[in-house]
């Protein structure tokens, strides 16, 4: 069985230290006959993941300082694939993104594929491509636990922070001026100063995809003086992101995550990040929804 981590090759290049050329394998496309993304990658030998530092389980930094998670486990399955198809070592070379700078990263070239929590949704598909769906979020409400908040209208006449940059922002943007609702928003980079500015008393609750509050709340120290709370306020379906326009990296994406459905490695990696306890002793215990467990059987079953 193919592992998603190379780990003779992967994490001795995971700091993008890249070792000697190596040939191409017999059969394997020559360099100059590819374009895009996978030109780039020939060309250089190497493939640049862009990667958050704070959105657990899906991609953060460890207590080693390396980026680990759900969404990089996936990216790092791209990758094995890409040393296939090409034949030949291909180093990794890891770079921060916000939410803010990942599409102009992806863009300028500076990144090559998004291991995230980016939402897929038709306004960014105009810039942007993504691969499959892997998790579905929606737009929720950290509160402080004793508070009497349970809806957003609750919320009339306090603060709330979003994180710029995403799709919850625009959202909450948008039922407030729908609603009419005499509430102040204010914008954190990340969501980690989300939280630790609800927690400083800054404001009156956090918004952005549930699954990203329990990962804040199992994680940041005093997470349990805080609770999820309300209705979805929006829907928000993951998938990792890579520049449109390149015909062949998109097929080689689809191909990675039809094959990690067939074989099963798709449900197991959603387990080991969701079910299971995380690399820093912090567990979710977010089992897979029916939806999302059809179509990744859907995703892997054969034409």
């Amino acid at each position: 069985m193919r592992r998603i981590r190379a780990a003779a090759l992967g994490l001795a290049l995971a700091l993008g230290l890249g070792g000697p050329a190596v040939a191409q394998a017999p059969g394997a496309p020559p360099a100059g006959a590819l374009t895009g993304t996978l030109g780039k990658v020939a060309q250089g030998g190497r493939i640049t993941l862009g990667y958050r530092e704070g959105s657990l389980p899906f991609s953060w930094l460890d207590a080693s300082r390396q980026p680990v998670g759900y969404s990089v486990d996936l990216c790092l399955a791209v990758v094995e694939e890409v040393r296939e198809q090409l034949g030949r070592a291909v180093a990794v070379e890891w770079r921060p993104v916000t939410p803010q700078t990942r599409i102009p990263e992806l863009l300028a070239g500076r990144i090559d594929l998004e291991c995230g929590s980016t939402t897929s949704n038709a306004e960014r598909e105009r810039q942007v491509a993504f691969s499959p769906v892997f998790f579905v979020a929606g737009t929720r409400l950290l509160v402080p636990r004793e508070s009497r908040v349970r809806s957003l209208a609750d919320l009339a006449g306090r603060t709330v922070l979003v994180t710029a940059g995403t799709t919850n922002a625009d959202a909450i943007e948008a039922l407030i001026r729908r609603q009419r609702l005499a509430i102040t928003l204010r914008s954190v980079p990340e969501h980690e100063q989300g939280f630790a500015r609800l927690a400083a008393g800054e404001a009156d609750a956090f918004a952005t995809d549930d699954v990203l509050l329990y990962g804040l709340i199992a994680k940041e120290p005093g997470g349990e003086r805080f609770r999820v709370t309300g209705p979805l306020l929006s829907y928000e379906p993951y998938g990792l992101m890579f520049r449109r326009d390149d015909p062949a990296f998109a097929d080689l994406v689809n191909r990675t995550f039809r094959r990690l459905a067939a074989s099963g490695e798709l449900r197991g990696l959603y387990d080991r990040w969701f079910t299971r306890r995380l690399p820093g002793g912090e567990r979710l215990d977010v089992p897979i929804g029916p939806q999302l467990a059809e179509f990744f059987r859907m995703l892997g079953a054969p034409d």
